[in-house]
């Protein structure tokens, strides 16, 4: 069975174009469940340069599904035979204005777009840019 992956190294996911706001914002909890943003930016926030994409998105995923322990591995396998979406979709980028930022491990952290540390990256010949994808066509 052929393994898809969502991993990025050297790269700058970019704040999407048509984010509506200039200043990294941590996404509001509006319901009871949390949503991918909330889990996002709290993993992010609490393991900068722990998690490869992949890793963020499939435990969002086993967390969201409640799937235990002893079916990780073969829900992770079933949930990379085929192609999931990246980070450029990430409501992060595309809504709350924080920077995704691969290394070269392809561990990720969250930049906020106000910050030295963003536009350091933004102006890093060596680091790939994609920008978030937008919310409208």
């Amino acid at each position: 069975m052929k393994t898809h992956t969502t991993n990025y190294f050297n790269t700058l996911i970019c704040v999407a174009e048509d984010c509506p706001i200039n200043h990294a914002e941590i996404p509001p909890i509006k319901k009871e469940v949390k949503s991918i943003a909330n889990l996002q930016f709290e993993i992010l926030r609490d393991h900068p340069y722990e998690f490869t994409s992949d890793e963020l998105i499939f435990q969002i995923f086993a967390t969201r599904n409640e799937i235990s322990m002893s079916e990780f591995e073969a829900a992770k396998n079933h949930f990379f035979s085929k192609g999931q979406a990246c980070l450029r979709t990430s409501p992060l980028s595309k809504r709350y204005a924080w920077g995704i930022h691969s290394n070269s491990e392809g561990k990720v952290a969250i930049i906020p777009l106000e910050s030295d540390e963003y536009t350091s990256l933004v102006n890093d010949s060596s680091i790939a840019k994609v920008f978030a994808m937008k919310s409208k066509r």
